[in-house]
């Protein structure tokens, strides 16, 4: 037996949810979408999982945060899916996907046709075990990537309160953890191979405020080296961890973020892959011209670096879903994806964004003792990427908007000195006059001369009319 939809999305991660209400705005039927996903629940905020779910104090909970309320839009619950005639196949993993034939098989055994197909598996957690390290299945080492890892999480850091908590890794879920674990009052100590945190993304100079405000949190850090093994007990449960330095550290929690690889694997030898995803051209669509790709699964051509990237963020996850549904519903009308890419987190009273890209000379600027600091990139004499901690929303808005004006940078010396005010500056300018018209002929001619077009076009008109007339009346004489 089997069921056939005309669209439908592989995964209920965030990109699915903001699919969905997409479809929806541009017109749908009852019966046409068809959602299936491994979870038991409809799309939800994934950020909300290292945020405000770990709170020992009014945690969120669902139904609070589905998508699409991190827009600021609907909430889209179980009844709302309903009220739309949006089928859910929740709890379901598919078994195989066929792009040829269109069709996908659930573990069930049931057999799901489509039309059209956006894939949107997201990613999973690396496990340890993929680098040698056995352990993952203790029962109080966690991972952070869906909602039952999160309420894992939560009930050890209720039965450990007061405990040791290890955090493996540096990256965003090992410092938003790190921080949810203080919160907890637990004793956290992080591990990382790197030379400082958010190595992908903070310089140096950055990464010691994070780490020095960290400290003052109680947080321990050990850098430069990498788990090797755990001490097991006879309940199954990790009491220590030993690091490739000879260190031992005691551990009642220990939780695991160091990286993570999209979900390809059912589409490996159909489409084609690039850079670790499914590589999409400017409308999300895969080198199947049936079958899109949204999120972190997906491979796409970013306008404003002139090449392809694969980027893992929520914020890409909610717009490249946006984009595919209006180039499937409307194919000869949707542009080409323009997106900026865009970073941000949120930890004890700190908040900062990103935008662009981190390549080229760094230019630091603020107050770096814990005001409103930041940095730019530069690059072949352009900005291409901007931080800023500690903003307001019309700053955060300016940083963002210069940065995808890429405006040129002179003197860095000089940027340094402006600071933010550049930013500020480049973001309040009047947009650029529109380019000049071209003539066939190769004379360039500016808008205004239309003015003498015009006039130069009567006086012609009123030259020929008296011309007929002097001629009416002298053949007339003849």
């Amino acid at each position: 037996m089997g069921r056939a939809f005309l669209y439908v999305i592989l995964g209920g991660g965030v990109a699915a949810g903001y699919a969905a209400l997409e479809f929806t705005k541009r017109g749908i039927s009852h019966g046409e979408l068809c959602i299936i996903s491994e979870e038991p629940v409809p799309p939800y905020e994934r950020p909300a999982l290292s945020k405000g779910f770990l709170l020992p104090e009014a945690p969120a909970r669902l139904p609070s945060f589905h998508t699409c309320v991190g827009a600021n839009e609907e909430r889209l619950t179980p009844k709302w899916y309903k009220e739309h005639g949006i089928e859910l196949v929740l709890g379901s993993r598919v078994k195989s996907v066929d792009v040829r034939r269109k069709t996908l098989l659930t573990g069930s055994g049931e057999t799901i046709s489509y039309k059209v197909l956006i894939i949107a598996t997201g990613a999973r957690a690396l496990k340890l075990e993929e680098f040698g390290v056995k352990g993952s299945d203790s029962e109080n080492v966690c991972y952070l990537r869906d909602l039952a890892d999160a309420n894992r999480l939560v009930n050890l850091m209720e039965s450990c309160s007061g405990g040791n908590a290890v955090v493996i890794g540096g990256g965003y879920i090992g410092m938003e953890c790190a921080a949810s674990l203080v919160i907890n009052r637990m004793s956290v100590t992080m591990v990382f191979p790197e030379e400082h945190c958010m190595a992908r993304l903070f310089t140096p100079k950055i990464a010691s405020f994070y780490e020095e405000f960290y400290k003052s949190k109680g947080v321990k850090f050990v850098k430069g080296t990498i788990l090797s093994s755990f001490d097991i007990d006879s309940n199954g449960k990790v009491t220590a961890v030993n690091l490739r330095d000879g260190s031992s550290l005691p551990a009642d929690t220990v939780v695991v973020g160091i990286g993570i690889r999209p979900n390809t694997s059912l589409f490996e030898g159909q489409l084609t892959l690039e850079k670790g995803g499914i590589k999409v051209n400017g409308k999300m669509q895969s080198s199947n011209s049936s079958v899109y790709a949204v999120g972190d699964v997906a491979t796409f051509p970013v306008k404003v670096f002139g090449e392809s990237r694969r980027l893992e963020h929520v914020d890409s996850a909610r717009k490249s879903a946006r984009h595919a549904v209006g180039a499937i519903m409307e194919r000869n009308q949707a542009g080409e994806f323009d997106y900026l890419p865009f970073f941000y987190s949120r930890v004890f009273t700190l908040s900062w964004q990103f935008y662009g890209d981190n390549a080229g000379d760094v230019v630091h600027f603020g107050d770096f003792s814990g005001g409103t600091f930041g940095a730019y990139w530069v690059r072949n004499g352009h900005l291409v990427g901007s931080f800023l901690e500690g903003g307001t929303k019309e700053e955060y808005e300016a940083i963002a908007k210069a940065t995808r004006l890429k405006p040129a940078v002179e003197d860095l010396a000089e940027l340094e000195r402006q600071g933010l005010g550049f930013a500020v500056t480049v973001s309040e300018k009047p947009p650029p006059s529109p380019p000049p018209d071209v003539i066939g002929s190769g004379i360039v001619l500016e808008r205004p001369i239309y003015a003498l077009h015009a006039t130069a076009g009567v006086v012609l008109a009123a030259s020929v009319a008296a011309f007929a007339f002097w001629y009416g009346r002298k053949r007339r004489r003849w």
